[in-house]
């Protein structure tokens, strides 16, 4: 982004332009917008459902709906095993953070595009624009969790103590949402392509993570490639948290959890280095 300039009263010159320096997020400038971020976030959150029938609901029956099918074709017919819990039950624990992640990521990849005139007009930190969309999710984690707490009455679950893990679970979604949006915001302004690999990352991405299966279902010795997917372990240990059916695999979830930073740190640096031109190239 070229540097707007200004002239003040006292004719100096004030020239506003995006923050140097190594750091790839400038708390203290993301302090000061702080309130630009809750009007962006709320933002997201009201075009997602102006204009439905069913508005907060569809937060609800995504997932749900996705579960029944996952429940016929995987748990009935497949004979998936669930790790001693019904399958339904065991499928709507993946699938509660499965779709926070996926729809953070598809909104985060789309916010500097869909944001286009307003950054081309004015000057604020463009990393609020994917962090944003990624918030607005977690509204819908929670509406759906609603429902995952019927289930646990309905089939007579009990979670235990490691409940208490929940909000870091989800704070590591959080970041491994935000840190893929970060690499797929930046790329999308270059590269347009980015909104059609998306929903095939998506797909592809939700086979090699334990949602409609069990991590226990690979050998052992391969278990740990599959804890290299950012989001494996940190579904595995949310479901393990909320049926209290079996003990949070630590090695797992580390190994993921230090993927999510790997993906989180690089994205910003990258989003950082692309920041300058985002107003001239999109």
């Amino acid at each position: 982004m070229k540097p707007i300039e200004l002239t003040k009263p006292n004719n100096d010159v004030l020239f506003i332009a995006p923050s140097r320096g190594w750091r790839p997020i400038n708390f203290k400038e993301l302090w000061r917008y702080r309130e630009l971020l809750y009007f962006l976030t709320w933002r997201d959150v009201k075009i997602k459902y102006k204009q439905t029938l069913l508005g907060v609901a569809w937060a609800v029956l995504q997932p749900f709906f996705t579960m029944i099918v996952f429940t016929i074709f995987f748990g009935r017919l497949a004979k998936i095993p669930s790790e001693g819990v019904p399958y339904p039950i065991f499928s709507y624990a993946g699938l509660l953070l499965w779709t926070y992640f996926t729809g953070a990521v598809s909104r985060a990849s789309n916010s500097l595009v869909g944001g286009t005139n307003l950054i081309t007009k004015i000057y604020f930190p463009r990393i609020l624009m994917p962090v944003a969309s990624t918030l607005a999710g977690i509204i819908d984690y929670f509406i759906a969790l609603s429902i995952l707490i019927l289930m646990m009455v309905f089939y007579h679950v009990t979670p235990g103590v490691s409940m208490l893990l929940l909000p870091i679970l989800l704070l590591c979604s959080l970041m491994a949402a935000t840190g893929v949006g970060f690499w797929l915001s930046a790329l999308n302004v270059k590269y347009r392509d980015i909104k059609y690999v998306v929903p095939f990352l998506i797909q592809l991405w939700l086979f090699a993570t334990p949602v409609i299966y069990p991590a226990s279902m690979l050998p052992e010795k391969y278990q740990w490639i599959l804890s290299l997917n950012p989001m494996a372990g940190v579904i595995e240990a949310h479901r393990a948290c909320i049926l209290g059916n079996k003990p949070v695999d630590w090695n797992s979830l580390i190994i993921s959890v230090g993927m999510i930073l790997l993906i989180f740190i690089s994205g910003a640096f990258y989003f950082k280095k692309m920041e300058r031109s985002f107003a001239d190239v999109i």
